[in-house]
This record gives structure tokens, C-alpha cells and sequence, in this order.
């Protein structure tokens, strides 16, 4: 009997992988689907298994009675990370890290970009899609850098792919746009299984392993800055970032959701964006909303700022000004 596609087996490097996910069993028939193909006709899948390695079927049967992220005890998600660990070490040949540091009292964080500075180089792009693990082929990114005319914020008009030889252009403004972190997220109101949701630091989080793909989520959000993930992600495995948070850059899955999360690895590890530290002009500024001595702060209150589609009442922590 062959291995199935979606079973522990070898691939075509000969290495041991793993696609059984609790929502690929949900397809098969749910609770029941699990049974039988562990217990009822699947004995040479099961065999393969251990004979490739004895964790996989283990492994696989812990990720389908994974708790949700907000219902899980600190042992449960030890567990759940050392399982993530292992299927990237299994997938990619890689030793990551997967932390679950939570959000810092007294935080709450918020972003600034000025406009007049950035000059349409997309090095924050290429930044936040090596940090981030996101997928290569096809690309997935979480930051769009728009091309407008001078003096123009009619984003419908603006260029999303714009591949001028050299830039700045003459004529033209550079708008990049990512994940707003509303503190009225219309994206979580719209999600229908509550597998995302603001963090008490403002960030807006997603369980990988509660998200069914509906896209709920996405139709939801006014600045389009959630990804789907209609392929397996692929990812060197030279390129893989093995710094990664539960909630974050951790390597993800076919069919999921997945956005900004202003670097959360990084972030509450005191550092900045990975964004941040790319952009080659210092245009883009970070930091926590509640501390009076923060440069954010200091750009909120002695600027001209302004957020897009204020009138929406999402309630962005993502600011625009210019000098």
C-alpha cells in the first residue's frame, strides 16, 4: 500500500515529512477519519511512520487535540512548540526556536512612517520576508510599497508594482502599506472560529493551528493585509530564520491566514522590526504608545500625522507624516 500524500513519509530528498494537520483530518470525516486512518486500514502508513520516525505519528495525533492558543496550559504549549520544533527540523533540516515570550506590562506598541523619507527602495519589504519565514514560491508578502502621483492619496490609482530602473521617480511619493494593528479589529470580528485576536500590547495575533482558511478575515480588512496560503510555503532551507515566536514568524502551513505582527519575536524582545532596521532612509519609526519619553510619541504629538481610512473607525496604530 503507498504512502498517502498527506501521511508521515519520505520525500523525494528522502527526507522524513509530515502533512498530517488537524485540518487535513477534519476533511477526512473529524474524530472518525482520525480513528480510521490510524487504526482502521492505515497499518502500513502507521508502520511507515515509526519505522521513519517513531514521533511522527505522535506528534501528528498532539497536533490534532491541540487546544486553542488561549485555552492551552503552559504545558500544553511547551508542548505544542517542542512539536513545531521537531516537524521544522523533519521538514527543513533546521533547528528553530520557537518562543512564546508574552506581551510586556505596560506596552503598547504603535508604528510611524514618514512619507517625505521613503523613497520606494522596498528594502523593508525584502527585510520583513527574510524575518519572517514567509513563503518564497509564491511570494508572500506582508508590505506593499505603492507608487502614487505627487500630492495624491487616491490609493485606487496608485501603483502596486511599479519596476522602475531607478527610483524615486520624478513626480512620484512612495506609500508603504502593512497590518495597521487596529485596536477595532474588523478581522477579528469577522473570524469564525476566534483563531485571532488583539493582544493586550496591540498586537493582532492568529493561531496557525485554529485557522480553517475561510478568509473571513481578509474580506474584513479594509488595508488587504492578510496573505493566504494557497501552497505548502517553500522556504530555503538556507533562508529559514530559526528565531521564531509561537504566534509569529514560525513556519506555517497550506491554508492559513497569515499577516504582520510588527516582528513579535523581535519585538518583545526589546528590538526593533525587522523593517525598521532595513529601511535605508530611517523613515520608519517604533515604539510603545505609553511611554511620554518614546520618539513615537514625540512624532504623535509635535507632527502632523494621519491614518488611513480613519473614518472606518478601526482605529489603526499605524501613523503617516511628513517632515
Amino acid at each position: 500500500m503507498p504512502v498517502q500524500n498527506d501521511a508521515p513519509g519520505l520525500d523525494q530528498s528522502g527526507k522524513t515529512h509530515n502533512h498530517w494537520t488537524r485540518r487535513s483530518l477534519l476533511k477526512k470525516g473529524g474524530l472518525w477519519g482520525l480513528f480510521s486512518l490510524l487504526f482502521g486500514g492505515a497499518s502500513a502508513v502507521a508502520a511507515t511512520a515509526v519505522t521513519e520516525d517513531s514521533g511522527i505519528l505522535s506528534d501528528a495525533i498532539g497536533a490534532f487535540f491541540q487546544n486553542h492558543y488561549n485555552r492551552m496550559t503552559k504545558d500544553e504549549v511547551q508542548e505544542a512548540l517542542a512539536r513545531i520544533e521537531r516537524r521544522a527540523k523533519r521538514t527543513y533540516d533546521v533547528d528553530i526556536e520557537v518562543s512564546n515570550d508574552p506581551p510586556q506590562p505596560g506596552v503598547v506598541y504603535g508604528y510611524a512612517l514618514n512619507i517625505s523619507k521613503c523613497k520606494g527602495y522596498r528594502k523593508c519589504v525584502d527585510g520583513c520576508i527574510e524575518e519572517n519565514n514567509q513563503g518564497r514560491d509564491p511570494q508572500i508578502a506582508y508590505i506593499r510599497v505603492l507608487e502614487l502621483d505627487a500630492g495624491s492619496l487616491e490609493l485606487n490609482r496608485s501603483d502596486h508594482y511599479y519596476d522602475s530602473e531607478t527610483v524615486p521617480q520624478p513626480g512620484k511619493i512612495y506609500l508603504p502599506i502593512q497590518c495597521m494593528q487596529c485596536d477595532n479589529p474588523p478581522c477579528v470580528k469577522a473570524c469564525p472560529v476566534d483563531a485571532t485576536w488583539k493582544e493586550p500590547d496591540g498586537i493582532v495575533v492568529t493561531d496557525y493551528d485554529w485557522c480553517i482558511g475561510s478568509r473571513a478575515c481578509m474580506t474584513a480588512c479594509p488595508y488587504s493585509a492578510r496573505q493566504f496560503n494557497w501552497t505548502e510555503p517553500k522556504i530555503p532551507a538556507g533562508e529559514l530564520n530559526p528565531h521564531t515566536h509561537l504566534l509569529g514568524n514560525r513556519p506555517r502551513e497550506k491554508g492559513v491566514v497569515e499577516k504582520c505582527t510588527y516582528c513579535i519575536q523581535r519585538a518583545r524582545k526589546n528590538r526593533q522590526p525587522a523593517c525598521v532596521e532595513a529601511c535605508p532612509t530611517g523613515a520608519r519609526i517604533f515604539g510603545n504608545l505609553l511611554d511620554p519619553k518614546s520618539e513615537i510619541r514625540y512624532i504623535l504629538e509635535n507632527k502632523n500625522v494621519f491614518r488611513l481610512k480613519e473614518d472606518l473607525g478601526c482605529e489603526p496604530k499605524f501613523w503617516y507624516y511628513t517632515d
